[in-house]
């Protein structure tokens, strides 16, 4: 998900606080994540949208939009989307797990780009400035992760590490490039 940038409406329920709030999550008809769907249902305990117990779900004296922002971003928006799949957390660590991962998150930031796309086209209304300045200041930086994988998944955050990455994920990587690189382009990203 890096550099991409995601959008939720977050409505208050009369009944709030006793129940949590209600949370959409703008997908362009996209699944990125197993949390988030195509209709834009978001799947979480903290929501009672996903089964869950103790912590894991709203309590009207204890659970605040920040634990609800929070969740967004380090539970769903996370670096291993595969294991939000429901059963598939008892697959982290292991030879299943790590083989299935990867197109998963391959795909997760092919999305994020076609995401980033559907936004620049379409930004929800009154946000299109924040939406042309943030690809205008971070549009390169999403141009030069493409670039890393399609060298070889040489990540360009994190130095000279190789990554895995499969054939089909670069070749769909290059058909989205020259869009990315068209649609910055006419909006004056720097750099």
């Amino acid at each position: 998900y890096q550099h991409g940038l995601f959008f939720f409406d977050l409505q208050l329920p009369p009944s709030y606080p006793a129940v949590p709030p209600q949370v959409y999550y703008r997908s362009f008809g996209l699944r990125l994540n197993p949390n988030l769907y195509p209709s834009g249902t978001v799947c979480l305990s903290l929501l009672n949208t996903f089964g869950g117990e103790g912590t894991e779900v709203w309590s009207p004296g204890t659970s605040s939009i920040l634990q609800v922002v929070v969740s967004l971003q380090a539970l769903v928006l996370n670096g291993q989307p595969y294991y939000n799949e429901a059963g598939h957390e008892t697959l982290v660590d292991t030879p299943e797990g790590r083989r299935n991962a990867l197109p998963y998150s391959e795909n997760a930031f092919l999305l994020t780009l076609r995401t980033a796309l559907h936004l620049l086209r379409q930004p929800p209304r009154g946000f299109e400035g924040f939406v042309a300045d943030h690809f205008r200041q971070r549009g390169r930086h999403v141009l030069m992760a493409c670039d890393a994988y399609l060298r070889g998944c040489i990540h360009a955050d994190e130095g000279a590490m190789e990554l895995p990455c499969s054939t089909g994920f670069r070749i769909a990587l290059a058909n989205l490039v020259p869009r990315l690189v068209a649609a910055f382009t006419n909006m004056g990203t720097q750099g």
